[in-house]
């Protein structure tokens, strides 16, 4: 096998996710296969293996472990995948990412919008470009890390999942008109998985326990159970028994208030009907 050639990235150390789609470009061409043909031995699109030799995306851990097998590389592809997908969020977060892989259970509230789980990849494009000025690379490179965090709701043994949004999250318009219905359909679509429960909270119901705190509660397989507040700017992690009980049971009480699993679908459908398609091109 040819000697490894350093990974190029930019100024600095590079990045994870650069040296996972570097080490994956360089594997192929040492064998001197094209897309096309590599897409014949792992079985997956060859458009989606170009997107991951050039960073759009990280791939799945079906398809990096496909590579891995191809390649012989035991779990090199693998274990660089773990790493950009943990390196792509700020050290502030790492401690919530943790547990939120091992949580078994997750109770969730939105006050402004989308938890993660259930972002389209333009939802969390849209949100994160909002949020602050990115490098094009950067910017892609958190989207895909975002996304990547919903296989917990996919895995063989998924997180149950339940989330209460507040009515002005899904009334809020994305960029682009299809990207929006798109987002509405993808969330219709989800709650099929009997893993995953979604209300929305009428705005008629006013002030409430957890106002303008967006709140995540977790359980852990060791039924402990910790709990996570967020602004647009900082997130702090609650762990005293005392705290964790306190933001669940006004929770709870939120819950209360929220439309129903079937009344929050019918509300989001006619949202979806509400909103105007795309008129198409002229030609």
């Amino acid at each position: 096998m040819a000697s490894r050639k350093p990974f190029s990235g930019h100024q600095g150390k590079p990045s994870a996710s650069r040296m996972l789609a570097e080490e994956q470009a360089r594997l192929r061409a040492e064998r001197g296969w094209s897309y096309r043909e590599l897409s014949q031995k792992v079985r997956f699109d060859h458009t989606y293996l170009h997107e991951m030799e050039t960073g759009k995306t990280l791939g799945s851990p079906e398809v990096i472990r496909a590579l891995d097998e191809v390649y012989g590389t035991g779990p090199h592809l693998s274990q660089l995948r773990e790493l950009a997908r943990d390196s792509a969020f700020r050290d502030k977060y790492q401690r919530y990412m943790q547990l939120e892989a091992k949580a078994t259970v997750m109770r969730h509230y939105a006050v402004s919008n989308l938890p993660g789980l259930l972002q389209t990849e333009a939802y969390a494009r849209d949100l994160l470009r909002a949020a602050r000025s990115w490098k094009q690379g950067d910017l892609e490179e958190q989207v895909a890390a975002r996304l990547s965090r919903q296989e917990i709701l996919t895995r063989d043994e998924p997180t149950d999942f339940r989330t209460i949004l507040d009515e002005s999250v899904l009334r809020r318009p994305l960029q682009s008109t299809k990207d929006w219905r798109f987002l509405l359909s993808h969330l219709l679509d989800t709650v099929r998985s009997p893993h995953v429960v979604i209300q929305v909270l009428p705005m008629a119901v006013g002030f409430h326990g957890l106002t303008n705190t967006d709140t995540m509660l977790m359980w852990l397989p060791n039924g402990r159970s910790v709990a996570y507040t967020e602004t647009g700017y900082s997130g702090e992690m609650i762990e005293d028994p005392r705290e964790v009980e306190h933001l669940r049971l006004a929770y709870d009480r939120l819950r209360d208030l929220a439309w129903s699993p079937p009344e929050s679908m019918a509300f989001i459908e006619q949202l979806l009907e509400d909103i105007p398609c795309v008129p198409p091109k002229s030609t």
